[in-house]
């Protein structure tokens, strides 16, 4: 086994381009309403590597090459924010090593990809409890956030130790606290006031939420935020996301009717 994830992490070098017509494709889709924010359930990296004999690390490394291209993509059509759900609340179950090679991810993305993130002119953040990280995986973020604080253009958040029941509930005993100490009055609170109490309220809700690997739920993901997105689902695992699906969903997108309650 390990033979062979020495020998698959030499030659998988997935790192998908442009094709003739995609620059055609994407212009289309410009002219079209395009969704502000994007959120993604990036779903389906161990069902990956098991159907290759690899272990789940090897989908979790495959799952990062699609984050890149697909950064590039959203970044290309104009979105303003995209909002990756990269490790819940729930996952710290899952085998420490799993746990650990996950953690040390965002120093891996950060050595690699800090350059271009610079250079697109997009600007890192987090969303989720940032304080119950490990203390290299908070450098890392850090970095992240030092690196593009000047950064103006697309703001792509990763959901890191995040989970949408902790979030309100965290925001509901920060409003609390305000409330008993003065500094606002119970009957100001109100659903604009909750947004910025949340941990995304720097953030537009999304527009659409898409989600990887056929699951067809949120699993406890922008409960609050995500109250009138439109909801995309594949089939397709994420390492195999590609480009021309990120286009199927926003031409999607772009053919529904938003009418937010109304007839």
């Amino acid at each position: 086994m390990i033979e062979r994830l020495k020998n698959w992490l030499v030659g998988y070098q997935k790192e998908e381009t442009q094709k003739p017509g995609d620059e055609e494709r994407m212009e289309v889709l410009k002219k079209g309403p395009m969704p502000r924010h994007v959120a993604m359930i990036m779903d389906g990296n161990g069902r990956w590597a098991q159907k290759r004999g690899l272990p789940r690390i090897a989908g979790h490394r495959a799952g990062m090459k699609t984050v890149r291209h697909i950064t590039r993509v959203a970044d290309d059509l104009g979105i303003e924010a995209l909002t990756l759900y990269s490790f819940s609340t729930e996952n710290w179950k899952r085998p420490k090593d799993e746990v650990n090679y996950l953690m040390g991810l965002p120093e891996e993305f950060l050595r690699t990809d800090l350059d271009e993130l610079v250079r697109r002119n997009i600007r890192v953040g987090m969303v989720g409890r940032e304080d119950e990280l490990p203390d290299h995986t908070k450098r890392a973020i850090e970095g992240f956030k030092e690196g593009t604080k000047d950064n103006t253009g697309m703001i792509l958040s990763f959901a890191l130790n995040y989970g949408a029941r902790s979030e309100l509930i965290h925001a509901t005993q920060r409003i609390i606290e305000d409330v008993q100490s003065g500094k606002m009055d119970k009957e100001g609170v109100s659903e604009a006031l909750f947004d910025q109490y949340l941990y995304t309220a720097n953030l537009p809700d999304p527009d659409l939420m898409i989600r990887t690997s056929g699951e067809v739920r949120i699993s406890n993901f922008m409960l609050w935020q995500l109250a009138y997105s439109e909801l995309w689902f594949t089939d397709e695992l994420w390492p195999d996301f590609s480009r021309e699906l990120f286009y199927q969903a926003i031409d999607d997108f772009q053919r529904r009717s938003r009418r937010y309650g109304a007839v």
